[in-house]
């Protein structure tokens, strides 16, 4: 297995940046980036709550029904308000009906089936692009 590329998140994050999603440990990884990032960009506590919440449901996802993959971040500025947006992207089977895939309780597997549905909630923009056979990828945003 190649060496992880978790960036320190000690430390400010770069404006952008990519890491892996392959195991749980991975999807903790990605909780501890979103809280960083979230606090650099002094989201309130329930807002970093949510972003972290949604990135964890979208990380599992990804390793789980995707096959592993890769989250990339990026810092958003428009205007006066601040930013952070998620991408979720596998190369895993893609989801063949996107619509019942966000209905609260449709699960493909054996979870809850509460994951793209609770993520879009928790958001103030959620995208995905699926392609049957090809995989899939789910952008979110959230705004202060």
């Amino acid at each position: 297995m190649p060496p992880r590329r978790w960036p320190d998140v000690t430390t400010d994050l770069a404006q952008t940046g990519s890491a892996p999603i392959r195991d749980e440990r991975d999807i903790v990884q990605a909780r501890a980036v979103v809280r960083t990032l979230t606090s650099q960009l002094k989201f309130s506590l329930v807002e970093q709550t949510k972003m972290i919440t949604a990135a964890s449901e979208l990380a599992r996802n990804t390793m789980v029904y995707g096959g592993g993959g890769e989250m990339r971040w990026e810092l958003l500025t428009e205007g006066m308000r601040r930013g952070l947006r998620l991408h979720f992207e596998d190369r895993g089977p893609g989801i063949p009906d996107v619509e019942q895939a966000l209905v609260d309780g449709w699960t493909s597997g054996g979870g809850l089936g509460m994951g793209l549905s609770g993520a879009r909630r928790l958001v103030n923009d959620f995208q995905i692009r699926t392609q049957v056979g090809e995989g899939t990828c789910v952008s979110i945003t959230r705004w202060k």
